[in-house]
């Protein structure tokens, strides 16, 4: 008899497009039972643009939504994102990222440009195995009898997934309702119990721009051809000022000029209650040749 446990890794490789990088950091891995957070540590053992391998002390299933965080080597910022589960073979599972932000792929992609990959071909996730050709069969009498009563069974089981599907898609918004309400409630209490700045979402701080400047695009990166998003470590004052930038990921010759451009940009005051207070984001700055 096969082994079990070989099926979800080999779909996982005939699906997967993007090269795998090795990478051995800490993984906390989040997932919620019966409403409540369950925190499980682990390792992130490779990592690619479309999800992550790792060993996660705890149990977790296919199909499960949790919420993953680990540090890039040489990327100042965390990675925070939703997946999904793919596998889990005894302690070893496959986890596939969702909703990625473009600030997040950008920092994935320039870290594992320095990276060599673990293997030199990439599978394309619209590779199909043709199906085999099937005989033609001889009419039957009574078969269009039978096929109405299939045709109405079929018509049953899909109004059941249907049903299926969206009680899946409520819980989904509920855990990420859940979720949200939990990554809000925590990042207010660590900014209170530690005095720092309030990480907010770059989705958020775009939201709040009212003042902004277009980059100018370098000479030199222009004549090398040189384009791509520039992702900015931003500190955004109480006053809606921008405090503080640091590249992370993107060009080098494109990251002075995003610089000079987001150092302008105005932001409303971020309020926590009714106070306006200092917020770490990330800003991103687009360079494309026309």
């Amino acid at each position: 008899m096969a082994a079990p446990s070989l099926a979800p890794a080999l779909e996982s490789a005939s699906r997967r497009r993007f090269f795998r990088h090795p990478i051995n950091v800490p993984l906390d891995v989040i997932a919620l039972r019966s409403g409540i957070p369950n925190n499980m540590p682990g390792r992130c053992t490779d990592m690619s643009e479309a999800g992550i391998g790792a060993v996660v002390a705890g149990d977790l299933a296919a199909g499960q939504p949790v919420a993953i965080e680990l540090r890039l080597p040489n990327v100042g910022l965390p990675v925070r994102a939703r997946a999904q589960v793919r596998y889990q073979d005894r302690l070893h599972c496959g986890l596939q990222f969702v909703g990625l932000s473009v600030e997040q792929r950008e920092m994935i992609r320039y870290w594992a440009s320095q990276i060599p990959p673990l293997s030199t071909e990439a599978v394309s996730d619209t590779t199909e195995i043709p199906a085999p050709a099937l005989p033609a069969l001889a009419a039957v009498p009574g078969k269009e009898k039978r096929q109405r009563r299939i045709r109405v069974r079929r018509r049953r089981f899909y109004l059941l997934l249907a049903f299926m599907l969206g009680l899946a898609a409520f819980g989904w918004w509920q855990w990420q309702k859940a979720w949200n309400e939990l990554e809000e409630e925590s990042s207010l209490a660590a900014g209170v119990q530690t005095g720092a700045p309030l990480r907010v979402a770059p989705e958020t701080m775009d939201r709040q721009i009212v003042y902004k400047v277009d980059p100018v695009y370098p000479e030199a990166a222009r004549l090398a051809g040189t384009q791509g998003l520039v992702v900015l470590d931003a500190l955004i004052a109480p006053d809606g000022t921008v405090k503080r930038l640091r590249p992370i990921a993107g060009p080098d010759l494109l990251a002075q000029s995003a610089l000079e451009a987001a150092q302008s940009w105005r932001y409303t005051p971020y309020r926590s209650g009714s106070q306006a207070v200092e917020v770490e984001t990330t800003i991103s700055v687009d360079f494309r040749l026309r």
